[in-house]
């Protein structure tokens, strides 16, 4: 089987979908139109610059190359994050990038040198896409789960420091909190393990299927990527809480106001 090329005039259909939705957001006088022109620009220019240097780490199949790209794409994730949560830059961006490392790089590395059988984390066709999956949930849940966890302290600050003044050790008053944080961030995820296949044809099983792979092997891949993308998302969310509290709390436990940006 082979992909079928799309070509440029081809893809202007792809745009032409484009006048429903704004359509609706013009007619509805929905004030999200520039926004919405701005992302599809800057989604076409991001898209087309990373497809002309992966043809390069592609070519090279260079685990240094492979390790450069996934750094830049981490670092990325880490400030993505950090604005979506609206906390300080120079506070939480090295525990969370470290939390992004580990997240991607433990079921990355059990996926690509483990679960298949000859590949290896020089194989820039496996590295790449798979490490771009895994991060980009542990992305998602990392703004619910971070963002919520310091919200609901905030929210709750003075049970909260009641439960501090009460003799509880720092690990022992946040733990609810991150019991609560880590439930919704991993909902989603879980959702989606409970529904898929019945509801939607993810993007893995999709891509190997044009790919020219059986649908039994389309699945295997599907089913390994799920639990990887699963145990990257919780290993990431439970490291980015516990890393950053060294920075969010004072040496009494008191939550640091100066973390957030508003």
């Amino acid at each position: 089987m082979n992909i079928q090329d799309i070509t440029l005039l081809r893809l202007a259909a792809g745009y032409g979908l484009l006048i429903f939705p704004l359509a609706v957001m013009l007619w509805y006088r929905i004030p999200i139109v520039g926004r919405t022109v701005i992302a599809v620009v800057r989604m076409t220019v991001q898209l087309l610059f990373v497809g002309l240097y992966l043809q390069v780490v592609f070519r090279q199949n260079s685990l240094w190359l492979n390790l450069a790209w996934l750094m830049v794409m981490i670092l990325v994730a880490d400030v993505s994050i950090i604005h979506g949560c609206e906390f300080r830059l120079r506070i939480f961006l090295t525990p969370l990038f470290l939390a992004l490392v580990a997240g991607t790089a433990i079921p990355l590395v059990v996926f690509v040198g483990l679960i298949l059988k000859d590949a290896s984390l020089t194989d820039a066709q496996y590295v790449i896409p798979i490490g771009g999956m895994i991060l980009g949930n542990c992305l998602r849940a990392d703004i619910i789960g971070v963002r919520g966890f310091y919200e609901s302290i905030r929210k709750n600050e003075k049970a909260y420091l009641n439960c501090l003044a009460q003799g509880a050790t720092l690990s022992e008053a946040i733990r609810p909190y991150i019991a609560l944080a880590c439930q919704s961030a991993l909902a989603p995820t879980i959702a989606s393990m409970a529904t898929i296949g019945l509801v939607s044809l993810p993007g893995m099983m999709t891509g190997v299927i044009l790919g020219g792979a059986t649908p039994m092997t389309a699945i295997l891949y599907q089913i390994a990527i799920m639990l990887s993308i699963f145990s990257g998302t919780a290993i990431t969310i439970i490291l980015g809480i516990l890393l950053t509290t060294r920075s969010g709390f004072s040496a009494y436990g008191v939550l640091h106001r100066s973390l957030f940006v508003k």
